[in-house]
């Protein structure tokens, strides 16, 4: 069992200090990831199905996992989730690739497609036709992160005798995972996807959705042992609980502390390490 870290872009990490010593804290007591979140805009005032206040600051993802790059050495830098069809794939696949770059390979991409419409609007993006964009921007980056003359003709982007460089230290591009809890979320995940994320899971839930990713590979002719499951568990997360979902086929925890301050985040590495972490 691996465990990652979430929150590394929101307060109180959205301090840069806070967010480095958390990085470094985190590092140096055995997680192997940190975990960003992302919104672009809230809605203002929070209506449903707006998860949380508008005034909750998320650094964005390519930002933070940059600024904590730079004061770590090994832990990777995961989105958790970019939410792809508001960006532009072509600027996004840049970012991405530089992160990869500056961090010596150490990215891990999730994405999803997002719910809030208020958020689609906010940006001028059309709330239709979310997961077919998806897929082709996901398309669209390898071509740019792979071919040696990157060429894409799809029906969202299109693209042609140009190049992006720098290209992802990871080859062939740094593993790509996908949120959402949806039939096709599930099928998106064994036809492109490196893994899958689910966030504030119960046990039985997560067990059904993984049932669902492995009927998903079966009808797409991928091994589900090809697929890395990653789950944010609802609620506080003990060694007992740890072992209840490796034991359905988490291979990572992503675990998600409510402390406000630094000094409560770093009591919560403290106690993970301890309680789950070193007995792993």
């Amino acid at each position: 069992m691996k465990f990652g870290l979430f929150g590394i872009n929101m307060r109180p990490c959205d301090q840069p200090a806070t967010a480095a010593r958390v990085a470094r804290a985190a590092e140096e007591a055995g997680f192997d990831s940190l975990w960003t979140g992302e919104h672009i805009v809230l809605a203002d005032p929070q209506t449903p199905p707006s998860p949380m206040p508008p005034d909750v600051a998320f650094v964005d993802s390519a930002v933070a996992l940059a600024f904590v790059a730079g004061v770590t050495h090994t832990i990777k830098l995961a989105t958790g989730i970019i939410i792809l069809p508001q960006r532009n794939p072509v600027v996004l696949a840049k970012e991405l690739a530089s992160l990869d770059v500056i961090s010596g390979g150490r990215l891990i991409l999730g994405v999803g497609i997002g719910s809030l419409e208020v958020e689609y609007n906010a940006l001028g993006v059309s709330f239709d036709h979310k997961g077919k964009r998806a897929e082709e921007y996901i398309a669209a980056m390898k071509a740019l992160w792979t071919m040696e003359k990157p060429e894409y003709r799809g029906r969202f982007v299109s693209f042609g005798g140009i190049r992006a460089e720098p290209r992802p230290v990871q080859k062939p591009c740094p593993p790509i995972i996908f949120g959402g809890n949806s039939v096709y979320a599930f099928s998106r995940t064994a036809r492109l996807g490196d893994g899958w994320f689910g966030f504030a899971l119960a046990h039985d839930r997560t067990a059904g959705y993984i049932e669902a990713i492995r009927k998903a590979c079966a009808r797409h002719g991928r091994s589900f042992d090809d697929i890395e499951i990653s789950v944010t568990p609802r609620g506080r997360v003990d060694y007992d609980t740890a072992k209840q979902f490796a034991d359905l086929g988490v291979h990572r925890i992503v675990l998600f502390t409510r402390a406000r301050d630094e000094s409560g985040v770093l009591e919560f590495i403290k106690d993970s390490q301890r309680d789950l972490i070193g007995r792993a």
